[in-house]
């Protein structure tokens, strides 16, 4: 599929120019534009079924991931069609190719889209990676099929490639993607809770094996904090 990522703009967009009955899915509300007779149509974000089967089963995905119910699926007419799109926060888009033998976990938020046959479920996470980790709670997202996976990630984009790696740790916020052959262990840093307050650190994940690891330059949560002092608070009255 013909798609170009908008590296001379500050905050990129990505475009698609779509061949005759195309198709590829969205993030739901990712769309900036489209041309043509391209058509955007909602789906339930679930593999398989239908009716109120599939309907639950995207509502309790959406509930244990933090995902939309939705996924938006857009697709060229019989002329073809332009397509653009922007994540929902400042920052970089990467295009990663999926194949049978190179899939990959997702963050929450980084999902911006795909084509071919891929499709992303969701993968039981231990409990405690689950009371720890901010990746989708008890489950996580994984890849599978094959072709172009786009991710948005806030700020930069810096790939790590690991190599028969040891304990490699990275702060979980900046965590956007990584390989399904590594493993990864999600921990809070300095020993435990007091280690951790005392290095400011919080939650990392540390990864072993050989993989690449995406990592974002900025981090959403810590940004947050930093407006908090800044946005109206609520009246005690």
């Amino acid at each position: 599929m013909d798609y170009n990522i908008e590296a001379n703009m500050q905050f990129p967009l990505v475009t698609y120019n779509l061949l005759p009955n195309e198709t590829v899915r969205i993030q739901s509300g990712a769309m900036v534009y489209h041309t043509g007779d391209t058509q955007l149509k909602g789906r339930l974000n679930a593999n398989g079924g239908s009716g109120i089967g599939k309907l639950l089963r995207a509502a309790g995905r959406a509930m244990v991931s933090g995902e939309s119910v939705f996924i938006t699926e857009v697709s060229a007419g019989a002329q073809g069609g332009d397509l653009a799109l922007a994540p929902a926060v400042p920052g970089t888009i990467q295009a990663l190719e999926v194949t049978p033998g190179r899939n990959y976990y997702l963050n929450d938020s980084a999902f911006l889209a795909m084509d071919g046959t891929v499709q992303y479920s969701m993968e039981r996470q231990s409990v405690g990676r689950a009371i720890l980790g901010g990746q989708g709670g008890l489950f996580v997202m994984k890849t599978s099929g094959e072709g172009t996976l786009l991710v948005a990630a806030f700020g930069s984009i810096k790939e790590i490639d690991l190599q028969d790696a040891h304990d490699f740790t990275i702060d979980n916020a900046h965590v956007v993607a990584w390989e399904t052959s590594l493993t990864y262990d999600i921990h809070l840093e300095g020993g435990g809770l007091i280690g951790s307050i005392g290095t400011g650190e919080g939650v990392v994940n540390t990864f072993n094996g050989t993989g690449k690891v995406l990592v974002q330059s900025l981090n959403l949560e810590n940004f947050a904090n930093m407006l908090k002092p800044f946005m109206p608070q609520p009246s005690s009255n």
